[in-house]
């Protein structure tokens, strides 16, 4: 018996078929839109349909945002998505990524072919871009010669900057031989030796635009030693045209801003440019005054003169010093010499013999200090204050000297 499956089971195991299809994963569709509804949350619920099937359409609020058109019944389109299976009701149906007319898909798909092309060709390479100058005084332009796109850069380039020169290469920039006419133009204004080229137009569809994703055009872009600004006037999509230029603006106005610098706001950043740098040169004027004080001050300070005259007054107050230590020092030896002076002139004899002593020595000239050293009629002799007295000893008598 065979095996029994829920419905739920069932619808799962055929969207896991419809998922790992490579082919459903991503697909464009074309039809005639039919049920349209807008639901409140966004969602665009519809079908698409053809002479013999109709298949069930949806496309989230999160995908919209490259939706240029309002989807309406009866519309030939194209839609980009992928096909699954909505598990609750059984059915598959195509959950789209993007919307097209039905000519434009055509053209999306040239698109996408000729810019996987050039970018495997290096054409997109960011090393090959050239910088924008930011002070261009020669802007070429090719555009129309009539129409908002040269207006508007006409009247911006004039109110940024009425110096910068203009050059405008009057281009076919839709229709037949566009493409070429624009090639011709950007070959044209390179020869000129101008600072910077903006190339665009204004807005419009995909097949108004179309001269801006032709390969010669983006060959030209390439070739170009001029620096290029890309300036079709279109905000949600790009053209090969923007992919090759030097850098991509929305609109000729934004290039014209881009290309043409404020001359008032020059003046301006100059004025301020011109008070820092002579602030700055004050301020380093200031500074080598006063490294240059400094410095001659330090030169005064260790120049061989003053370095002689400074050693002259440490010298002069070292010998002065020296000067008070000796004097301190031999007024101190001769306070000591005086006061010794006054010992010695206590202890001399000629002092006592001054005060009526007398030094007496026998005849041998030996000091006699006792009468133990004479007997009678020895000869001694007596010197005096004045002179000496020659003695003979009469008696000699013991006992001492009480002074009466």
């Amino acid at each position: 018996m065979a095996s029994v499956y829920t419905v739920g089971q069932v619808n799962r195991y055929i969207k896991n078929m419809f998922a790992q299809d490579f082919a459903l994963s991503d697909i464009c569709v074309k039809g005639e839109v039919s049920n349209c509804k807008y639901h409140s949350t966004g969602h665009i619920y519809f079908s698409l349909k053809d002479g013999s099937s109709v298949i069930s359409a949806i496309m989230f609020s999160g995908d919209r945002r490259g939706l240029n058109f309002t989807l309406e019944e009866g519309q030939k389109v194209v839609v980009r998505g992928n096909i699954s299976v909505f598990e609750r009701d059984g059915r598959y149906q195509i959950y789209a990524k993007s919307i097209t007319h039905e000519g434009e898909g055509l053209l999306f798909q040239r698109f996408e072919q000729l810019k996987r092309e050039l970018a495997e060709m290096g054409l997109f390479d960011s090393m090959y871009k050239k910088e924008i100058p930011k002070y261009a005084l020669k802007v070429g332009v090719c555009t129309a010669e009539t129409g908002a796109a040269i207006q508007d850069i006409i009247n911006i380039s004039t109110e940024r900057n009425p110096f910068v020169q203009l050059y405008l290469y009057p281009s076919l920039v839709q229709g037949q031989g566009a493409a070429k006419d624009i090639v011709n133009g950007i070959r044209c204004l390179d020869r000129m030796g101008l600072d910077v080229i903006i190339v665009g137009r204004g807005g419009g569809s995909i097949e108004d635009l179309w001269a801006f994703n032709e390969e010669i055009v983006a060959k030209a872009i390439f070739d170009c030693n001029t620096p290029i600004i890309s300036a079709v006037g279109h905000q949600t999509d790009t053209t090969i045209a923007d992919y090759v230029a030097d850098i991509r603006v929305p609109t000729p106005s934004a290039a014209a801003k881009l290309a043409v610098f404020d001359y008032k706001e020059f003046l301006s950043k100059e004025l301020y440019y011109r008070q820092m740098l002579i602030k700055e040169i004050t301020r380093k004027l200031e500074k080598t005054k006063s490294d240059l004080n400094n410095y001659t001050n330090k030169l005064r300070i260790y120049s061989p003169v003053n370095q002689i005259q400074t050693k002259k007054m440490y010298l002069a107050d070292y010998e002065s010093k020296l000067q008070d230590i000796m004097n301190s020092k031999l007024n101190d030896r001769k306070h000591r010499l005086e006061i010794y002076a006054e010992k010695l002139s206590g202890l001399s004899p000629l002092n006592k013999i001054s005060k009526g002593y007398a030094f007496v020595t026998d005849n041998n000239r030996k000091t006699v200090k006792t009468i133990k050293q004479v007997k009678k009629d020895d000869e001694i002799s007596l010197i005096v204050k004045d002179g000496k007295i020659d003695a003979k000893v009469i008696n000699v008598t013991d006992g001492g000297y009480d002074g009466k």
